[in-house]
């Protein structure tokens, strides 16, 4: 994967910008090409099938002529009627079959195109889902969503259609040529002098096309990733009565698309004109030689094929130049594609990675260390050991690396330094599947999906029946609420779980990882939106799951942790403080004045 390596790299701060250009290869990538063909190889079925058919139709279609110059020729001098029903016939037997064997082409071709779109997002959705959170966090997601849905759609028909009405179209330039000088080599000549002057043209115009349609890839991209942030962020927006100067943005973004637009249209305009400009020419010089040059002068008959000959051997050449225009086109938007799929993914298991059969849940971290951007440390040497049935709390300033140390456990991110051992077991030599699905993880972000209250808890469980469901939902104390909702379990949320309190969203959040019934529980500000009533149901659900199991709690609220097996005060990077809650109070430290504060407000 040369053309990875020679890649302008950014920062991560850079690149987390809607209105930051991405970086991209000026030349075509042969690693893209090949990724190309690839696709293309699965859908050759579909393609060489719509290509004989192309290519039958097309015969079909350059035979018509040739039965309009014997009728000029022979049956209108000679008034040979019974000649010219027959030529009259076979012209219309020529466009019939032509029309038919071209409409079938065209349905060969949109099953293939069809095929490709599937297989390009599958493979795409697939590798997204495998990257680090490293990935999510230092892009936009409207620049990643756009390459899954509207970039691939916009390369569909380049990669079915245009590949195939490239060979077709070539093989029509072949076959006009060989009917042509069938009929005339003089003319014929005067036909394709045009050509090589059109070759050179658009060989030198390419490299400024292919920079223009990056640039709108750019452009559009920018745009899009701003238009994602402001709807997710439209409360604030509204809450700040931001709403002109988003607005000013946004016109300023579509201005900057709509100006290298403007510019990549204008460029592609130019294939187009200097190939109809030529075509026109020829098509002039081809009469010309006919009537003035030729000695006898060419019949009629043979002008007016030699004509129809002359606008079809330029009408591929159009085509091609259309063809090439729309390839360029989808090149900026494949290098896109590609640029996700080749991104490396980093949190993967390791050759021979071993299964974990069952998680007693003994955890133990050995001079942890850890940094996001490969400068600051945000874990610096970290040791500590839990053992199983035990309930760890941290606890800490923001920043302090709290969540990291979950993340790190949780395996989002890879180890820099030091081992995070599992029942003995380093969790960088097991399967991430035998690690994490005997881990039940509730995140600050309690993210619910378009769905039934009853899916969103089911995510934690495939095949939970509704009796395990209702189960886990009471033991939290969700049921409360959820029965008292219209439909029950079978009530509809929109994305986010719109519709629902921010509390009730935690609850179910808190439901689905219960479900899960996992050996090791993470609990990170699990309680952060639970009023006072209902938290005491979501403590009592607590204490039942974390029998048995190694439990880890992020939170800052006391009656979350002081019945903690043991509290670690976490500050810059490091473990402070150590003990149980009553420990930890004689010691008068950070902790101490931590509690304190909360008791003042």
């Amino acid at each position: 994967m040369a053309f990875w390596n020679k890649r302008v790299q950014k920062t991560a701060k850079e690149r987390n910008r809607y209105d930051a250009d991405e970086y991209l290869d000026e030349k075509v990538s042969l690693f893209n090409v090949k990724r190309v063909l690839g696709y293309l190889i699965k859908a050759q079925g579909h393609l060489k099938l719509s290509l004989v058919f192309s290519i039958l139709s097309s015969i079909a279609s350059l035979v018509g002529p040739l039965f309009i110059k014997r009728a000029l020729d022979e049956a209108v001098p000679n008034k040979d009627l019974r000649l010219l029903i027959m030529m009259g016939v076979y012209l219309t037997a020529s466009i019939i079959i032509s029309v038919a064997l071209s409409t079938i082409r065209n349905i060969l071709v949109a099953k293939a195109g069809a095929g490709i779109i599937h297989d390009i997002r599958q493979d795409l959705f697939s590798h997204l889902q495998k990257l680090a959170f490293s990935f999510f966090d230092s892009r936009p997601h409207g620049k990643i969503f756009v390459r899954v849905v509207p970039y691939v759609n916009s390369v569909s028909d380049a990669l079915s259609n245009g590949i195939i009405n490239f060979v077709i179209e070539v093989l029509n330039i072949f076959f006009i040529i060989f009917f042509m000088y069938q009929v005339d080599p003089h003319l014929a000549t005067v036909t394709v002098i045009g050509l090589p002057l059109l070759a050179l043209f658009i060989w030198t115009i390419k490299p400024a096309q292919r920079r223009a349609w990056q640039a709108v890839s750019n452009k559009g991209a920018n745009l899009n990733a701003y238009i994602q942030e402001s709807i997710d962020g439209v409360r604030v927006t509204q809450a700040f009565d931001r709403q002109k100067k988003n607005l000013g943005i946004m016109n300023d973004l579509t201005d900057e698309r709509n100006h290298e637009w403007m510019k990549a249209i204008y460029i592609s305009n130019t294939v187009w004109f200097s190939t109809e400009s030529i075509s026109q020419l020829v098509w002039s010089f081809v009469f010309i030689m006919g009537v003035y040059w030729m000695n006898p002068m060419a019949s009629f008959g043979m002008l007016l094929v030699m004509g129809n000959y002359a606008w079809r051997f330029w009408q591929p050449i159009i085509n091609l130049a259309n063809i090439y225009n729309t390839f360029i086109t989808a090149m900026a938007y494949l290098d896109r594609i590609f640029d996700t799929i080749a991104e490396p993914v980093t949190i993967k298991d390791i050759p021979n990675a071993t299964e974990f059969p069952f998680v007693r849940g003994h955890v133990n971290f050995e001079n942890v260390s850890f940094s996001y951007d490969g400068v600051r440390k945000v874990l610096n040497n970290v040791s500590f050991d839990a053992h199983p049935g035990q309930s760890i709390a941290i606890v800490g300033p923001t920043g302090a690396g709290k969540t990291t140390i979950v993340n790190l456990l949780s395996r989002f991110y890879n180890i820099e330094e030091g081992q995070v051992l599992v029942d003995g077991q380093d969790i960088m030599k097991v399967t991430l599947r035998s690690l994490r699905s005997q881990m039940g993880i509730m995140l600050q972000d309690s993210f619910l999906f378009t769905g039934t209250i009853a899916e969103n808890i089911r995510y934690g469980k495939l095949d939970a029946t509704d009796e395990e469901i209702r189960s886990a939902a009471q033991m939290i104390g969700a049921n409360h609420f959820i029965e008292k909702l219209p439909n029950g379990y079978d009530t509809h949320i929109t994305e986010r779980g719109g519709g629902i309190s921010a509390g009730e969203r935690q609850l179910l959040a808190f439901t689905r990882t219960l479900i899960s019934n996992p050996r090791i529980l993470i609990l990170d500000e699990a309680t952060s939106s639970i009023d006072t009533g209902t938290e005491q149901l979501v403590q009592d659900g607590i204490h039942t799951l974390m029998k048995g199991r190694t439990s880890f709690i992020i939170a800052h609220r006391l009656s979350t942790i002081r019945n903690c097996t043991r509290i670690m005060f976490i500050a810059d990077g490091e473990i402070t403080e150590s003990g149980t809650h009553e420990e930890l109070m004689a010691l008068k430290g950070r902790y101490y004045e931590l509690c304190l504060a909360q008791y003042k407000q």
